[in-house]
């Protein structure tokens, strides 16, 4: 389970997301491209070639190429790597619930929001809730990539949910965890040496916590401008 925290801290105000091009380089610079399968030109390439004004968008990696497991040890707080708690062996099977992704290896996600305001929520309240205002909720993939590319998005007391992802039962209904990035505080199976470093946890659906907001985005697309559909929540 979630480890327990203190109130809320002041929320920080969170920089502009870098370019598209230099969130590219980045990404390569972790290896993303070959854990993707994509050669590094590829991925410059679409990087310059996409739309993303005024450090609005993020640079995301389809989770068929590139799972959840995989990109979590690329996190980093201070010299902590990121992990995955270890009673979720089964991280990867969170895929994509109620959203659309476009059909490419690569794609632009616009307008990512923590969702600070929604601290205390249930997952089972904030997901009308973002489809009432329009918004579709991250993937825990979308959730990784953010953080490696924006680490400020992660603060202690300040950190997320990201319920786009989900994992169905073989009878079709949904397990009740909903996977989350928070900051660990290195308290039981953590381990000490673990104080500090990003974590890919979950949390039941029904519960709230003051410590997590719900992130979400305004949509998804290639980002090439016309002739090419934008992914959409699916209602």
């Amino acid at each position: 389970m979630p480890d327990t925290s203190t109130s809320p801290d002041a929320t920080t105000p969170l920089p502009p997301l870098p370019p598209l091009p230099a969130q590219a380089e980045h990404l390569i610079s972790l290896g993303v491209h070959e854990l993707a399968g994509t050669p590094a030109d590829e991925l410059r390439a679409f990087a310059e070639g996409a739309h993303g004004g005024d450090g609005d968008a993020l640079l995301a990696v389809h989770p068929d190429r590139v799972p959840a497991s995989a990109l979590t040890p690329l996190l980093r707080r201070g010299d902590k790597p990121g992990f995955v708690v270890v009673d979720m062996p089964d991280v990867d099977d969170f895929a994509p619930d109620a959203v659309e992704l476009p059909d490419s290896p690569l794609y632009v996600v616009s307008g990512v929001d923590r969702g600070d305001h929604m601290a205390n929520w249930s997952p089972e309240e904030a997901l009308p809730a973002l489809a009432e205002a329009d918004r579709t909720p991250l993937l825990l993939t979308e959730g990784i990539h953010w953080v490696l590319q924006q680490p400020a998005a992660l603060q202690r007391n300040r950190c997320f949910m990201t319920i786009g992802s989900r994992l169905r039962k073989p009878n079709g209904t949904p397990d009740a965890r909903t996977p989350a990035i928070w900051i660990s505080n290195g308290t039981g199976r953590d381990g000490r040496e673990r104080r500090d470093a990003p974590k890919v946890g979950w949390c039941w659906w029904g519960n709230r916590h003051t410590w997590l907001g719900f992130a979400s985005a305004t949509g998804r697309g290639y980002g090439h401008g016309h002739g090419h559909g934008q992914g959409r929540q699916v209602q």
